[in-house]
């Protein structure tokens, strides 16, 4: 998986006046905490963050705080303002090397499904798949192949098995799906 790096200030824990001060600099506070570590808060550029943020794609955060300290983490959750879509918060999850990862990875759709072929549509249910694995086996993205997938039939998460890889979203989960048209419709009934 794809590493990017991000530099942190540490901050100190502080009321809300505190915290709009903070995000008025044009800055975003961030908490780091897991692997029995103690919670560590800092901020982050809301620039930098966006490189993580607005991009569908996931990453291994190599985190840099400016005491020193490095750290590898993952995105673990965001708290967004409901108005205008800027981060207000981030959680993010300490990682090693010596226990599995659970994160959310693309969904890579390849290949040329016989139902579209057929006349039908293609619709993805699922953009993002949450999975676990090793930190140094995670993939950059899960490929789904369509091709043998017929009209009024679906890819589901329970489809899917990968070497060194495990899928936690639900079995359930609807990846993709080939829906039949109009017009597939009526050439079946001109045909029977």
């Amino acid at each position: 998986m794809k590493h990017i790096e991000l530099k942190g200030l540490i901050r100190e824990a502080g009321n809300k006046a505190a915290v709009k001060e903070i995000r008025k600099k044009g800055l975003v506070p961030c908490n780091l905490y897991g692997l029995g570590m103690e919670n560590t808060l800092f901020t982050v550029t809301a620039k930098d963050l966006k490189k993580i943020t607005d991009t569908p794609a996931s990453y291994i955060v190599d985190l840099e705080l400016d005491n020193g300290k490095k750290f590898n983490a993952v995105l673990h959750e965001v708290q967004w303002h409901p108005v205008t879509d800027e981060a207000l918060h981030v959680d993010f999850l300490a990682v090693s090397d010596e226990k599995p990862v659970v994160i959310d990875v693309p969904v890579k759709i390849t290949g040329h499904s016989e139902g579209v072929k057929l006349g039908g549509k293609l619709l993805v249910s699922s953009r993002k798949l949450r999975i676990s694995a090793m930190l140094n086996e995670l993939p950059d993205d899960i490929e789904v192949d369509i091709t043998t997938l017929k009209i009024g039939k679906q890819i589901v998460a329970g489809d899917l098995h990968y070497d060194n890889v495990t899928i936690v979203s639900p079995k359930a989960t609807i990846i993709c799906s080939v829906r039949a048209t109009r017009a597939t419709a009526q050439a079946a009934q001109q045909n029977a």
